[in-house]
């Protein structure tokens, strides 16, 4: 049976606590229950992240955890706000797939720090961006949902482990843009999550294209049929199960856990409104550290080629490529926990911008020692 490690002072006391076991029963003196439920391992929480095709009823779920459970994983627990949604076979059911969502949605809306709070996960598992495609949401905006969503994770756990799906192929007969659609939004995920990784928190690629046919593995050229269910799973399985054997940390974002960064934020930006050449946008930056911090930084990348050109709230410096690097102004920089500032922007764009997106991240100035 695999007993999946966690990295924990936790893990220190519980052997401490089995020492003293084996020495004090032959003195025939036992210990209390509560130790004894000290001594077991809390199980990995691992949320399935998606829309229709993780829920609804998503039953790649259902053959991924039963062979999970065959291959001797017991400490696991599937999480989600989500029930069982049925498949014929015993699974642990919960789950995060909400049929029709788009990411784009859930991160404009904030929707899931409510859910991670509810569910803790130390992985997600995330197949996510399909109605996106089908809707015709350019990839540099469903990239920045994506790297939103990953900022919630790691505001919720800064130890998080994210393996994020290239998406199964799309060939409804009502879209016959979808398929290159989605082949083009495939080709610009390994980027993101090269650029969007970090030693801590890694971001893995897992393949859920090669291989998978629409006439052979959907049953309406979208949703997996069982052959789809299987295959699906199978591509899940080695790397699920290389984070598991890898470990992960326990008890993630307490307040004092040695490592926890003292100066962490996040950035998430809003179209206000838009015209013809240009658009008004905000971003909010919120102190996710257990700490005040006395300033931050945020990094604005525009999509589609546009360009900031006046900002409120803080100062701006713009490089050649258009990344803009803003700073907290002299009377909204020290931020207590969980407090925010907002600054806003006008941006030009080129005649061919859609929608307007970025990609914002942030960085806090770390307390004085």
């Amino acid at each position: 049976m695999h007993r999946i490690p966690r990295s924990s002072p936790h893990l220190r006391v519980r052997s401490v606590l089995g020492l003293l076991a084996s020495l004090l029963l032959p003195l025939g003196m036992t210990f209390a229950s509560g130790a004894a439920a000290a001594a077991a391992a809390d199980p990995v929480r691992v949320m399935p992240l998606g829309d229709s095709i993780t829920g609804s009823p998503g039953c790649w779920r259902a053959v991924l955890w039963n062979r999970l459970v065959a291959g001797g994983y017991k400490d696991i627990d599937f999480v989600g706000t989500l029930p069982p949604q049925g498949c014929g076979q015993a699974h642990d059911g919960d789950n995060e797939g909400h049929g029709g969502e788009l990411v784009t949605d859930v991160a404009d809306q904030n929707l899931l720090p409510g859910r991670l709070a509810s569910t803790r996960p130390d992985i997600v598992v995330m197949h996510f961006g399909t109605n996106d495609v089908w809707s015709g949401i350019a990839p540099d905006r469903i990239l920045a949902a994506y790297t939103e969503l990953v900022a919630q994770m790691r505001a919720s756990n800064p130890d998080m482990r994210i393996l994020v799906a290239q998406l199964i192929p799309m060939h409804p007969s009502s879209c016959p843009g979808c398929a290159q659609r989605v082949v083009d939004f495939n080709a610009r995920i390994p980027g993101w999550a090269r650029a969007t990784g970090t030693d801590r928190s890694p971001v893995t690629v897992v393949d859920q294209w090669t291989g998978f046919s629409t006439a052979a593995d959907t049953y309406d050229g979208v949703h997996p049929n069982a052959s789809g269910d299987d295959k699906i799973a199978a591509r899940w399985f080695p790397v699920l199960s290389a984070v598991l054997d890898a470990g992960v940390p326990q008890d993630p974002g307490d307040p004092g856990d040695p490592g926890e960064d003292p100066a962490a934020c996040t950035a998430r930006f809003r179209a206000v409104s838009s015209w013809q050449g240009g658009y008004q946008g905000e971003v909010t930056v919120t102190n996710t550290s257990p700490a005040a911090v006395p300033g931050w930084t945020a990094t604005v990348v525009p999509a589609d080629g546009a360009r900031l050109t006046q900002l409120w709230n803080g100062s701006l410096t713009t490089a050649a490529d258009g990344t803009a690097t803003v700073r907290n102004a002299a009377w909204n920089g020290t931020l207590a926990p969980g407090a925010s500032a907002t600054f806003g922007f006008v941006a030009t764009t080129p005649a061919t911008a859609v929608t307007p997106a970025a990609t914002v991240t942030c960085t806090g100035t770390a307390p004085a020692a």
